[in-house]
């Protein structure tokens, strides 16, 4: 076998066996260009952080999931690990489906049937468009999953109602562009004026 074949030869190897272990897809790919486009600046935002706390803290990611939203151990284990689903990814499908009445598969399904302009249109699809009494119960449930989680979370402007004594701030319009989006990708940052700060209890982790 001279060089050159060899060369083609495990070239061409390598490109199988590639192929053979590339899996399925993630729903999207967890760096710094991940955007779930809602079409919710707050809730953008806050999947973002659930990326981060699940990454972190893996296991009581998948108990939330399990207990309060009725996935399965083996669907979020599974789209986790062997799918490369985000955290955030798999949380929004599991508390869209808990709204919707429907299995967690089922939006999962969805999600895996067209899914080229995000989240926002998965979910109007589903029946559940922003402004709607359905969205508002969306946005409401983040709330009890920070609090089981130990983890502060900042209200937006919608929320205010539905919890008064929270820390609260303004988040731009989905509309809006250039900073007012950056700083929407940092729900951490102080709340506005005015704002209760969190009880100490709650920490960052």
């Amino acid at each position: 076998m001279n060089h050159a074949f060899k060369r083609r030869f495990f070239a061409l190897a390598a490109s199988v066996a590639a192929l053979i272990g590339a899996g399925p897809l993630p729903a999207q790919p967890a760096d710094s260009g991940w955007s779930p486009r809602s079409g919710d600046v707050w809730v953008d935002a806050w999947l973002g952080d659930i990326n981060r706390y699940g990454a972190r803290y893996r296991e009581p990611f998948v108990d939330e999931m399990v207990r309060y939203y009725g996935a399965p151990r083996e669907l979020v284990g599974d789209l986790l690990g062997n799918r490369g689903w985000t955290p955030g990814d798999v949380y929004y499908a599991c508390a869209l489906a808990q709204v919707l009445g429907r299995p967690c598969r089922y939006v999962v399904d969805e999600w895996n049937r067209d899914h080229a302009q995000g989240w926002g249109a998965v979910a109007q699809r589903l029946g559940i468009k922003p402004g709607s009494a359905e969205f508002h119960r969306l946005k409401r449930g983040f709330v009890p999953t920070y609090d089981r989680w130990g983890r502060p979370i900042t209200i937006d402007r919608e929320l205010r109602r539905d919890y008064p004594n929270r820390p609260y701030r303004d988040y731009p319009p989905p509309a809006a562009t250039g900073k007012g989006r950056d700083k929407a990708k940092d729900p951490g940052k102080p709340a506005a004026k005015g704002a209760k700060a969190p009880a100490k209890n709650e920490r960052r982790s």
